[in-house]
């Protein structure tokens, strides 16, 4: 009886002073947070020039977005009145309207009205599709060199990232070569060299979405510029007739009640 007591004293001793004894706290490990700008830093004088290739691509995509659409290249209330004017035969009004426009589809007609000539057949329509044609192709050319900026970006951004890398890379095998040849050393310099290639990929894979994005649209607008500049010459030429047109040259024809015929 003596040795129970004994030891159920002895039992409660001990677990009294166990949980009397704090269990320590594991402190949680700070994660080191790394941000855009830090990273920027960390790429050194490349990401300079990617920064002004990025703003580069913002900037020309921005421009081709107001630009290049038909709202713009062909409106369609110069499209409606020039078809109005030209079924009339009027070219000197039509030559006048168009300018005065600053869009696509004016600087392609107005090309073709430089052909016309009522004593050939069909108006001289065969030269006027051909000035039309060249009319067209450098209006084209002039909005594609806008589009062929974002292709520029697009290739060179990433190359420059590489050129980045590849230079950090050498400046971090010499570091290696120099010190005492810790393998951490090797592992950060090639972080930091990894992040010019990323920022080049970021600049250049935008850059490439929006030159096949805007080459396509411009390619679509101006195959529109061609069918409404077709459509007006066609007109002109007299070989389809517009609706409401003769009774327009008609009126005009007629004096006014008043005036003498």
């Amino acid at each position: 009886m003596n040795r129970l007591l004994l030891f159920s004293s002895l039992f409660v001793f001990l677990f009294s002073s166990a949980a009397g004894q704090e269990a320590p706290i594991p402190q949680p490990q700070l994660e080191e947070s790394v941000s855009a700008l830090d990273l920027y830093q960390q790429g050194g004088a490349f990401m300079h020039i990617l920064l002004i290739c990025s703003m580069g691509t913002i900037a020309v995509a921005g421009y081709c977005f107001i630009h290049i659409s038909r709202k713009k290249l062909v409106p369609k209330d110069f499209a409606n009145g020039i078809q109005q004017v030209m079924a009339q035969r009027d070219v000197t009004r039509a030559y006048d309207a168009c300018q005065g426009h600053e869009s696509s589809l004016a600087k392609v007609i107005g090309g073709a009205l430089l052909k016309v000539n009522f004593e050939r057949d069909l108006a001289n329509k065969a030269s006027m599709m051909d000035a039309a044609a060249e009319a067209l192709d450098e209006e084209e050319h002039r909005q594609m060199v806008w589009v062929n900026y974002l292709n520029i970006f697009a290739t060179l951004a990433p190359m420059i990232g590489l050129l980045g890398t590849v230079w950090g890379m050498i400046e971090a095998f010499d570091k290696l070569a120099t010190t005492s040849g810790d393998p951490k050393q090797l592992a950060g310099g090639i972080k930091v060299a990894m992040v010019t290639t990323a920022g080049g990929l970021i600049v250049g894979i935008p850059a490439m979405f929006f030159y096949f994005f805007f080459r396509d649209k411009l390619s679509g607008v101006m195959t529109q510029v061609q069918k409404e500049a077709s459509f007006a010459i066609d007109l002109l030429s007299g070989e389809i007739r517009l609706q409401g047109a003769e009774a327009a040259r008609s009126a005009e024809r007629e004096p006014e009640p008043g005036q003498q015929a």
